[in-house]
């Protein structure tokens, strides 16, 4: 920074040089004056006055120069608390968006709205680990690099690095590989191309600082999903409970009234379930439950929605399915249940199940009336022998 331009010690010189022409004759005369205080006194008073001025000159150009060290400084202090400034809000801004991100579908939206801002023009993924397998977030499902992606990310997790190293081994693309560590946990692996611009030490804490709020907020969404996942289904069977199944039922109905798709209801009861639990015991009784469980995963589809209605009753709806294909799930179900026996200590429990079946009206949305349909169409069932399908009465009629 200077401190006198150009123009103004041009100024200067010109002000000087009127000063001497002005001040001459007073200039004159001190000088003739000192000179003969050092002619009776004895003193030197020029050179001491030389010295003098040359001293202050030398002082005053050094406190310029400490002035202009001090200015930079100042002005690199300046900039480098800007640059942090912006690096704390743009961290602050991602916190925000994951702070109202409870599902791995937010997460992603706020990560590739706000990670480019803090990893700049870099190219950047993001893998969750799920059971033991690599799930991209971001980063793309179909990219050709996913199988090295996922290799830097097996290699960032091994026992000699780290967790949340950034100087995790790159792999040969030369990504960076940040682990997502939780509550001591690897989460997954966020990685940053080096390619077209190394990492710098700024750009390295920035993005460590965000893949720790990307990991604790993967961790909080899994504790919510296992935690909803848990208040939804039944501890003994698996299915889902009745008040999800109504909710999804409403959804459901909506949807095949919208898109004009197929959809039946099954409600099925295990015939005489007292006597296995007056016969057996009650423990036996929920084997048989948690077997009839595990015979429904088998059977149905993972679209279809299993659930425990009651102690022995339960739904199954069946998306865009027609009623002949309803009538064929509901009589694989039956013989699956009726034909393999649950073993039970040394004996093997024979239960047996009736069946009702309901589609869903055209532009029907009243969840309440499709289970009643079901409801009644499975005490035909009952009153019918037990172990059989029957259809609802509108079908019949229809």
């Amino acid at each position: 920074m200077r401190l006198v331009g150009r123009n103004d010690a041009s100024l200067l010189a010109a002000l000087a040089v009127s000063l001497v022409v002005l001040f001459s004759e007073p200039i004159s005369w001190v000088l003739d004056y000192a000179r003969e205080v050092e002619r009776n006194r004895g003193l030197s008073l020029l050179p001491a006055l030389i010295i003098l001025v040359s001293v202050l000159g030398i002082h005053q150009i050094r406190k310029r120069h400490e002035t202009e060290a001090q200015a930079a400084a100042a002005a690199t202090e300046a900039r480098a608390s800007r640059a942090r400034a912006d690096e704390l809000e743009r961290l602050v801004g991602l916190g925000e968006a994951l702070a109202r991100s409870l599902d791995l579908e937010s997460i992603r939206d706020a990560v590739m709205q706000h990670l480019p801002s803090i990893v700049g023009p870099r190219a950047h993924w993001v893998l969750v680990r799920d059971d033991g397998r690599w799930e991209p977030l971001v980063g793309g499902h179909d990219n050709p690099a996913r199988a090295s992606r996922e290799h830097a990310a097996e290699r960032a997790l091994r026992p000699d690095v780290a967790p949340g190293d950034a100087d995790a081994p790159a792999h040969d693309s030369g990504d960076a590989c940040f682990v997502l560590v939780a509550g001591g946990t690897p989460v997954g692996v966020l990685g940053v191309s080096t390619l077209l611009a190394p990492l710098t030490e700024d750009v390295r804490r920035a993005v460590g600082a965000a893949a720790a709020l990307v990991a604790v907020t993967l961790k909080n969404a899994q504790l919510f999903r296992e935690v909803r996942e848990t208040s939804m289904r039944d501890p003994l069977t698996g299915c889902f409970t009745r008040a999800h199944a109504l909710e999804v039922i409403d959804v459901e109905l909506r949807r095949a009234r919208r898109t004009q798709q197929p959809l039946a209801l099954l409600m099925f009861d295990l015939d005489n379930f007292k006597e296995v639990n007056d016969r057996f015991g009650h423990l036996c009784g929920d084997a048989v439950l948690a077997a009839i469980g595990n015979r429904m995963r088998t059977v149905l589809r993972g679209s279809d929605l299993k659930c425990r209605y009651g102690g022995e009753e339960f739904l199954v709806l069946l998306p865009e399915t027609p009623l002949h294909g309803a009538t064929r799930v509901a009589e694989t179900l039956r013989k699956e249940i009726g034909e393999q026996p649950v073993a039970w200590n040394a004996d093997g429990v024979q239960v047996t199940a009736s069946f009702g079946i309901a589609p869903a009206l055209p532009g029907e949305v009243n969840a309440a009336g499709l289970i009643a349909r079901a409801d009644a169409a499975l005490y035909r069932a009952k009153d019918d022998g037990r172990n059989c399908v029957r259809l609802a009465t509108e079908t019949l009629f229809s």
